[in-house]
């Protein structure tokens, strides 16, 4: 019953290319994701580097992510995340400079069920709802554009 899903989505930011890269991290997020709250397991101090683990969720939403890659210089990184209860993901970014002060975002997911519930999910990120999921994404970073310029993020 393998059931996967692939979408990929592209927003505009209103920010330098190396600040915005760095807007797509577990400590980025925790500034305009409402709820976001990573638990750090390596390195504990939540420091965004290539083989770092940590979680989010509870019970069957308990998710374990590892960031395979991350290239500031390139500005792409790659998170493995398995939600051992149904699912598991590959999700990539990637920053493009578009001038000083906007940068172009792509952010894909590639989804894989592993049982019925997990195909339940994967159906919340079929079509226009993952557009719209990202296209939330870029009007809450420009809601707390201020904040995230101001902040050294690690």
């Amino acid at each position: 019953m393998p059931h996967r899903l692939h979408a990929s989505h592209r927003i505009v930011v209103d920010a330098p290319v190396d600040q915005t890269f760095m807007f797509f991290t577990p400590a980025g997020e925790e500034l305009w994701v409402d709820g976001w709250k990573p638990t750090y397991v390596y390195p504990s101090d939540g420091r965004t580097e290539s083989g770092m683990v940590f979680t989010t969720g509870q019970g069957d939403e308990l998710t374990i992510w590892t960031l395979a890659d991350f290239d500031r210089e390139a500005h792409r990184s790659r998170y493995l995340r398995c939600t051992p209860a149904s699912r598991t993901c590959l999700v990539e970014v990637r920053c493009v400079t578009l001038d000083k002060a906007r940068t172009e975002v792509w952010v894909s997911y590639t989804l894989t069920a592993l049982n019925a519930a997990g195909k339940q999910v994967l159906e919340d990120f079929e079509g226009e709802r993952f557009t719209a999921m990202i296209d939330d994404w870029a009007r809450k970073i420009a809601g707390r554009r201020e904040l995230l310029l101001a902040t050294s993020i690690r």
